[in-house]
């Protein structure tokens, strides 16, 4: 959410990004949001106005009542009556117009870095950079859900059965590397000097609309009946709810987290859910990164995050890439961000396995996350930014896929040996 300073004093710098993010039925919400501001700031100057004027002639009554002038004292007492009743008239206008603003101001879309490339869509991205060989081998690469079967690690017809599409059990050897995967990657942010954290797996409504969108809130998160909770759909939702109304001395910034749990998602909108397969799913595991910082802070935090899934997907062997997402293909809280995209053989192309955002104070303006100067009395909002270190079972895919062999067996790196026994493959 923007700050509505900036919105009343730069309303054209407000729409030329809206054009910029191709969301032009958004244009008409900077005049309302402009005209509603005025109105309520007419409707307070007013009312302080008659606050100050009631004071005064509350004041008066007193004296005329001792100097026995009951009539002009019951005026006075009248006059008073009339503004308390308009004050009251006032005061019900000002929620009605600060509701209107802030309404408006949630679906405003935050200005976007001036490095954003502008584009319609995902297809209108930016590669950045690649790191490591992608490698198509000399024998056809099977279906991901074909080379678990043939190893006895996934079973999505019981899923089916208990739960419909978009589910699954995994067991065995699969079950096992998926877990040794979240174990690594939870080691490898502790090295890096990220505190780690299990959040709590449902959270409440004032914190689904403090860290997402409206349409991302619909299509995304599920909703628990008769409660003020939610599923959540990544745990960065709880971790940066965490600091919901703080206010964080700048010498305990920047807070550098990673946190551990299960993803719940309704995955609504044109990708759908797969027949078979694990790419797009309900339910799946994460291990994420979050950070809490000040504002000049946050582009240094932006390039160290995105670095760290990087270097993490290398030490499998697994080559990436880095994709500057446009401007079309930014949620509306985003001022920056980038997809990291993982090889596939079997598909000879990249697909996405993570994404970095820098949503600036945009989080924090709306959960009031605040922060303390050591020099100065003048509170202001943190940056919080967020990437994926990694989610199996989508990591799965790259996984195999780039570690399979011509004999169906799948080796295990040595970063993953520890995890798994002291296995080195999987057969």
């Amino acid at each position: 959410m923007l700050d509505i300073k900036f919105v009343r004093q730069n309303p054209d710098a407000v729409k030329e990004n809206i054009k910029k993010k191709f969301q032009d039925e958004k244009l008409v919400l900077v005049d309302e949001v402009i005209d509603f501001d005025a109105k309520f700031r007419a409707a307070k100057t007013r009312c302080d106005e008659l606050r100050a004027q009631r004071n005064k002639k509350s004041k008066e009554i007193g004296g005329l009542m001792a100097q026995g002038k009951k009539d002009e004292a019951e005026q006075v007492k009248a006059a008073v009556k009339a503004m308390a009743d308009e004050m009251a008239q006032l005061e019900e206008d000002e929620k009605v117009y600060a509701d209107e603003v802030k309404n408006r101001m949630m679906v405003i879309p935050n200005i976007i870095d001036p490095s954003v490339p502008i584009g319609k869509d995902d297809s209108e991205n930016v590669e950045i950079e690649k790191y490591g060989d992608p490698v198509v081998p000399d024998f056809e690469v099977p279906y991901h859900v074909d080379i678990m079967e043939s190893l006895d690690g996934i079973d999505l017809d019981a899923a089916r059965r208990t739960s419909g599409n978009g589910f699954y059990y995994l067991k065995g050897n699969i079950a096992r590397l998926h877990s040794s995967i979240l174990s690594y990657a939870r080691d490898f942010m502790i090295d890096r000097g990220f505190t780690y954290y299990i959040p709590p797996y449902m959270i409440h409504g004032d914190v689904v609309k403090g860290v997402m969108s409206f349409k991302e809130m619909e299509n995304m998160m599920y909703k628990i009946e008769g409660e003020d909770l939610y599923l959540i759909g990544t745990s960065e939702h709880s971790m940066i709810g965490k600091f919901i109304d703080t206010i964080n001395d700048a010498d305990t910034l920047p807070q550098t987290l990673t946190s551990y749990s299960p993803c719940f998602r309704k995955e609504v909108g044109a990708h759908g859910i797969e027949e078979r397969g694990v790419y797009r799913i309900h339910q799946f595991e994460k291990q994420e990164m979050v950070v809490v910082c000040e504002p000049e802070e946050s582009p240094k935090w932006y390039d160290v995050l995105w670095q760290n899934t990087v270097d993490f997907f290398r030490t499998l062997d697994i080559p990436v890439r880095t994709l500057e997402c446009c401007s079309g293909d930014l949620a509306d809280l985003k001022v920056k961000s980038c997809d990291v995209e993982a090889w596939s053989p079997r598909q000879q192309k990249y697909f996405e396995v993570g994404s970095c955002s820098n949503l600036g104070d945009a989080q924090a303006r709306r959960l009031g996350i605040r922060v303390r100067p050591k020099d100065s009395k003048e509170l202001h909002f943190a940056h919080t930014l967020n990437n994926t270190v990694v989610a199996p079972p989508r990591m799965l895919i790259a996984f195999l896929e780039n570690n399979l062999r011509a004999d169906g067996s799948v080796a295990i790196p040595k970063p993953l040996q520890p995890y798994m026994g002291g296995m080195t493959e999987i057969r």
